[in-house]
């Protein structure tokens, strides 16, 4: 369609050239430029477009001899694995090779092209070099998206590893160099950019009215139509005609000329306008993304969507969906299964309430323009050095911010809030608080069985229990994510049955860390923090059953079987779904349960619901090590105050409640080692994250105000140690997302069992050696090469019971500081690890890996000595000190964090700073966990002084990256020491 050149933007009497770069990622990007460019066009301007989409795409809309398109290919945004997930590392390797390995020649060729066009502005969506180029051409550049590069990749950063952080920070400092944000509606976190320009939706003009498209489908008014919009990749689908309610008919974008659809499924055309075909349906199906979601808002067309995963943009733009009240959410595997009727039902019943703007891309063409003719100065302009160290911290995880009012958009500022609602995030109540608590639950449960011990964030689970029942009457008054949450838990319980809680605590790691897959002594505190598991077992012919539920095994044909249904709180700041469901008999093959492999390729297969492994992985261990059959169904609800990411052991602590709940469900006796143990495997073996047990044991093993002493060979609990009256701990959260799955956590661990590997090999070398030169020769020769210490070392089952003094004058320089994976397997074949595997590829470290628990194992042991000693200012000093080392010991080996480092060093400033009459300091501090990012431990004297400063080091955090960091203080007890609830709810007289 030609452009009418008298709309939109007014005429500019200036003529303008303007360079549009558009993203390589999808078409989305590609199809809302259009609506930018077609009104600059219409002001008379000369738009020259860089992109990498097919020409159609623009010639379609825009016929003007104004409109020049460059084929190149500057970034190649998200590779897809499939339709529907992002393959995280093909990502960033993709992006090396398109964009880092070429950037000198693209720099240099962009500024000379920019220049031969006579470019008077740059215009961005959103390739980072456009940027830069423009900034070496001399030319002024704006950005115009809803999300940046560097806030996409720095997630998958976490997965691939840290020796990609340069892509993140390159990508920053190329933002940084623009002149200003147009900020589009479903926005995430873009700290790059310090100036923004808010604009309204950009969407797609209709072309003909809903009644006329479907005069030309031949779809009469009163047929339900949904339309199948993925991008033109559901060719392979199996499309089954009972997927649809009776009547209904469903639009297919992208089928291939060769498929065979149902009769109630109808192709469309190659060049079917989509705009208008979604305007004409009642809903849409499909993956979210910016085109999709927008149009659906304009349109008020209700939007039936399956996660994308691994693309950071979605979470928002699905908020954006459900607080308009246009937005379901399919299981993937009911799309796959073909269960749509639930979902297109309940569609088609929502009513869109967005009434927002839709002219974005004129107002966007407008603000272009006078920002070119110099009418728009960024005012209070931030340097890039500053725009970077903003990205560096917020830019790793969803962070949740209330009041960074250029970065989050109003449902998203409420995060914060809700976690706190949904998981009673403090323990910690006023006094008449609590004891308003206990009448209340007292009053609505008899508690059967089991005590609360006081935790008042107990008493405030067992209150949000009691308000599932009435949950309709409130739903006015909650937020929209909340309320989704709260209903799938509302139909979760029979209300009549007896109902089991479980609660178990996250955990400080006050000294050990990752030296316990190395067998190290470690001391951990269980904190404040827990999850709350509340299970119920029916029978399969009494569960309340999900409708999606139902539909699978009404498809089946068969009697009720046991199904799990699982409610998670808190799944939207932490970007998963809320709801998981499973027929349990999938976790048998015949007689037999399945192995853990097949059971960890079963919950990968989605990753919006992967969570769900560390909860219903529970089930399949208590079957697979103890035998259980479970018979009846089961239904469970989450309720988890331990953050996630924070390196507070989250996971643990929702394995440990999980398991704990389900086993007193079932009548199971557990010791709380033998539970802890079982639930490692389900995070070794079914999660995939190759941790050790100390996670699992502090959860339950852990008394309130004590550490927990063990030795992690594999699990032996030495004792508890009374933490000193005078000594406090604290942690405090970097803001970076901690992850034991990460790579860089895996890389170190296989560095460390190659070094133990090596150490083994050069033992037995160096004890056959002494044998043979001792045959017919002097025996005490034999005796002081430490026949005994070799023999030991030649069989060390764990690098720890290596002492470091011997260390030092065995195996220290012969180690290597590296070594490629491949070259190690040809030389010693396997590094005997059964929870990593060694990319042949990879370059690993070796020599800090297989240093660093040797060193903290002497360090434990000496700080649990301390502990127990005269009290001193000399003795804090001295345990702050072996924090100090442990945390300069993780930096080595790979595992620091820009964040934790700054904090490390606001406590060091703090301690050297001390007035000689204050007599509340801090002594020292260490990244905790598994290192890169998470939180830090601190340790000071326990007084009013310490927990100020503290406070202030929390301020000065917050001023240096603008993340407020959580605190975690005070201690709770672990699950065995809790045990369980068995409640029953009161009836009505």
């Amino acid at each position: 369609m030609r452009i009418d050149e008298n709309e939109g933007v007014s005429a500019s009497s200036k003529h303008l050239v303007f360079a549009y770069y558009v993203t390589g990622h999808g078409f989305g990007h590609a199809t809302r430029v259009v609506e930018v460019v077609r009104h600059l066009i219409a002001a008379g301007h000369d738009v020259h477009v860089v992109t990498g989409a097919p020409d159609f795409v623009f010639t379609s809309e825009i016929q003007s001899p104004r409109l020049k398109i460059r084929k190149v290919l500057l970034d190649c945004g998200a590779v897809q694995a499939d339709a529907l997930t992002v393959d995280r590392l093909a990502s960033l390797e993709k992006y090396v090779e398109t964009a880092v390995v070429p950037r000198a020649a693209i720099l240099e060729t962009e500024v000379e092209w920019l220049h031969s066009i006579k470019a008077d502005f740059v215009v961005s969506d959103v390739v980072p070099v456009a940027c830069r180029a423009a900034a070496d051409a001399g030319i002024r550049s704006v950005c115009v998206t809803n999300f940046s590069w560097d806030f996409i990749y720095a997630e998958y950063v976490m997965a691939a590893g840290y020796h990609h952080r340069s892509i993140v920070w390159q990508i920053a400092e190329d933002y940084s160099h623009c002149e200003f944000l147009i900020r589009l509606p479903g926005y995430c976190p873009m700290p790059a950019f310090r100036d923004v320009i808010d604009v309204p939706l950009v969407v797609r003009r209709l072309h003909k009215s809903r009644k006329e498209v479907r005069k030309e489908l031949g779809i009469a008014e009163d047929v339900n139509v949904v339309i199948l919009n993925f991008g033109g990749q559901p060719s392979g689908w199996n499309l089954k005609e009972e997927s649809l309610p009776t009547g209904w008919l469903c639009l297919v974008c992208g089928a291939s000329e060769t498929q065979e659809l149902p009769p109630n499924f109808v192709k469309l055309a190659k060049d079917a306008y989509t705009p208008d075909i979604i305007a004409a349906s009642d809903c849409m199906l499909g993956k979210i993304g910016y085109g999709t979601v927008s149009e659906a808002l304009s349109y008020k067309v209700p939007f039936v969507f399956v996660r994308r995963d691994y693309f950071n943009e979605e979470p928002f733009l699905r908020n954006m969906l459900e607080f308009y009240q246009c937005g379901v959410e399919m299981i993937r595997r009911d799309l796959l299964m073909g269960q749509w009727k639930p979902y297109l039902e309940r569609a088609v019943s929502l009513k869109p309430c967005y009434e927002g703007g839709i002219n974005g891309g004129e107002i966007a063409a407008h603000i272009l323009q006078e920002a070119a003719i110099g009418r728009h100065c960024a005012s209070d302009k931030l340097s890039g050095a500053r725009r970077l160290r903003d990205a560096i911290i917020l830019g790793y995880q969803l962070q949740r911010v209330p009041g960074r009012d250029i970065a989050i958009p109003e449902w998203y500022s409420r995060a914060e809030d809700e976690l706190g609602q949904s998981a009673g995030s403090s323990p910690t109540v006023q006094a008449n608080e609590s004891n308003s608590l206990v009448e209340s639950c007292t009053d609505d449960f008899d508690i059967l069985q089991g005590d609360v011990q006081g935790l008042s964030d107990t008493w405030t689970f067992l209150k949000s229990l009691a308000k599932l029942d009435v949950i309709h009457d409130s739903e006015k008054s909650m937020e929209k994510k909340t309320m989704r949450e709260r209903k799938a838990a509302g139909g979760l319980f029979n209300w009549e049955e007896e109902i089991f809680v479980a609660r178990a605590p996250g955990r400080l790691d006050v000294m050990g860390g990752i030296a316990d897959y190395s067998g190290s002594l470690v001391l951990q505190m269980p904190i404040r923090e827990a999850c709350h598991v509340a299970v119920q077992r029916n029978h399969p012919g009494k569960q309340r059953l999900w409708k999606h539920a139902q539909a699978r095994q009404q498809a089946k044909g068969q009697v009720p079987t046991p199904v799990l249904q699982i409610v998670s709180y808190g799944s939207e700041i932490s970007n998963r779904a809320p709801t998981f469901d499973m027929d349990l008999s999938d976790f048998m093959d015949g007689d037999e349960p399945i192995s853990y492999e097949k059971a960890r390729k079963f919950f990968a297969q989605d990753p919006a619901q992967k969570w769900a492994a560390y909860v219903a992985g529970t089930i399949l261990v208590l079957m697979t090590e103890l035998g259980v059959r479970f018979e009846d169904s089961i239904s469970l609800l989450v309720s988890s105050a331990v953050p996630e990411g924070k390196g507070v052991s989250s996971s643990a602590a929702v394995e440990v409640a999980s398991m704990s709940a389900i086993a007193a469900a079932h009548g199971l006796s557990i010791k709380p080692r033998d539970l802890a143990i079982l639930c490692q495997k389900v995070e070794n073996h079914i999660v995939g994250a190759p941790c050790g047990v100390m996670d699992q044991m502090t959860s339950s093993c852990g008394e309130a105000n004590k550490l927990l002493a063990m030795i992690c060979q594999p699990a032996e609990v030495v004792g508890l140690v009374e933490i000193p009256n005078h000594v406090r701990f604290w942690g405090i959260d970097s803001g970076i997302r901690h992850s034991v799955g990460g790579a860089d956590y895996r890389s170190v661990r296989v560095g460390a069992y190659m070094g133990r590997k090596m150490i083994k090999s050069m033992a037995s070398s160096i004890l056959s050696q002494s044998m043979s030169s001792a045959i017919g020769g002097n025996p005490e020769e034999l005796e002081d090469e430490g026949i005994e210490l070799l023999e030991t070392e030649a069989s060390l089952d764990y690098l720890c019971n290596l002492s470091p003094h011997r260390y030092e004058a065995r195996y220290a320089d012969k180690l290597p500081d590296f070594m490629l994976g491949q070259t190690f397997i040809e030389e010693y074949s396997d590094h005997d690890d059964p929870v990593t595997v060694i990319d042949q590829k990879r370059s690993y470290s070796v020599r800090a890996p297989a240093r660093h628990p040797i060193y903290e194992n002497f360090r434990v042991k000496t700080f649990k000595a301390l502990l127990t000693s005269a009290t001193s200012d000399e003795q804090l000093t001295a345990l702050g000190g072996l924090l100090y080392q442990c945390h300069y010991s993780y930096s080595a080996c790979g595992l620091g964090s820009d964040g934790t480092n700054r904090l490390v060093q606001l406590v060091q400033g703090m301690q050297h700073n001390k007035s000689k009459t204050d007599d509340g300091t801090l002594y020292g501090a260490k990244i905790t966990g598994g290192g890169s990012g998470g939180t830090v431990c601190v340790i000071g004297r326990n007084s009013l002084r310490s927990s100020q400063q503290i406070l202030e080091i929390q301020q000065r955090y917050k001023a240096a990256t603008g993340y407020l960091p959580l605190i975690f203080e005070g201690s709770s007890p672990g699950a065995g020491k809790f045990g369980y609830l068995r409640i029953r709810r009161r009836t009505s007289l």
